[in-house]
């Protein structure tokens, strides 16, 4: 997909699940049981997708996905698939290697999103790509420093911390444009100032929506992750952005569906629905 001068593509960093009831909130079993099939420990099977962007001289990486460093023990709970389709094996496939990578936008840094910026060498934590800066929100790098009780399950400090040390991070510090037609909208209600970035050329636009429609069920209003800190925050959130995302007719991308790559939405009598399933090719 060519979105002014980026080529876009989606990069599959591997598999992995997490619980069912967690991911859906309030939302009954009997409702979304229908739709993603829990396994025998009631998980459900997700996509950890990330974008490449090309172009202007860059080469972007938005997020990164598990990565390599949990333990076997959190492999088997995360029923992590990362053996033949992982974020270095997914960038080598469009030409790019781990060096070649010079900006990682990390939308926020919970472990699928933030685990691949570092790995282990040596046994030393550094930073996967040596020649990147990476790009975090100030107040979301505050908040995973010291994470509350509620989230503290979602960070894992060697994922970041080490970018600091090796002086590769980039704080932002609020909404506005990153890079040439990339802008970053902030959103609150899953957790503290996680960045979504749009690309935009004026004709089109793609938002990357990472954990605020982890999936496509996630369009609906109630259907909100009971990990998200402020729920009804998010609600709001998919207020304000669904409304453009279809007069602007946005591509909505998606990070975690472990089968559609992006949608189009359109009003209906309760919200949103999704009236279009797309490739990012």
């Amino acid at each position: 997909m060519k979105i002014g001068p980026y080529d876009v593509v989606p990069i599959e960093t591997g598999r992995f699940a997490l619980d069912g009831g967690a991911m859906f909130g309030i939302v009954p079993w009997a409702l979304w049981s229908r739709s993603m099939k829990p396994d025998e420990r009631q998980r459900i099977d997700l996509a950890a997708r990330c974008l490449l962007l090309r172009g202007n001289g860059r080469i972007i990486l938005i997020d990164d996905g598990n990565g390599t460093k949990l333990t076997p023990k959190q492999r088997d709970i995360y029923k992590l698939n990362d053996g033949e389709v992982n974020l270095e094996s997914s960038l080598a496939s469009h030409g790019v290697t781990l060096r070649d990578v010079t900006d990682v936008i990390l939308t926020h840094l919970h472990f699928d999103h933030a685990g691949g910026s570092t790995k282990s060498e040596n046994g030393k934590i550094v930073p996967t790509f040596p020649n990147a800066r990476y790009y975090v929100q100030k107040d979301h790098w505050n908040l995973a420093l010291n994470p509350g009780e509620k989230d503290r399950g979602s960070f894992m400090m060697d994922d970041y911390f080490p970018l600091k040390d090796y002086g590769v991070l980039e704080l932002v510090d609020g909404e506005g444009e990153i890079f040439p037609g990339i802008d970053l909208i902030l959103c609150h209600g899953h957790t503290s100032s996680q960045q979504l970035p749009k690309i935009s050329d004026g004709t089109s636009t793609l938002l990357f929506c990472c954990d605020l429609f982890p999936t496509i069920h996630h369009v609906a209003y109630p259907y909100i992750m009971a990990y998200d800190l402020r729920p009804l925050v998010t609600i709001e959130e998919k207020k304000k952005i669904l409304p453009r995302a279809f007069e602007e007719r946005w591509i909505l991308a998606l990070e975690h569906d472990p089968e559609v790559e992006a949608i189009r939405v359109a009003p209906a009598e309760k919200g949103f629905v999704v009236t279009e399933k797309l490739r990012i090719t």
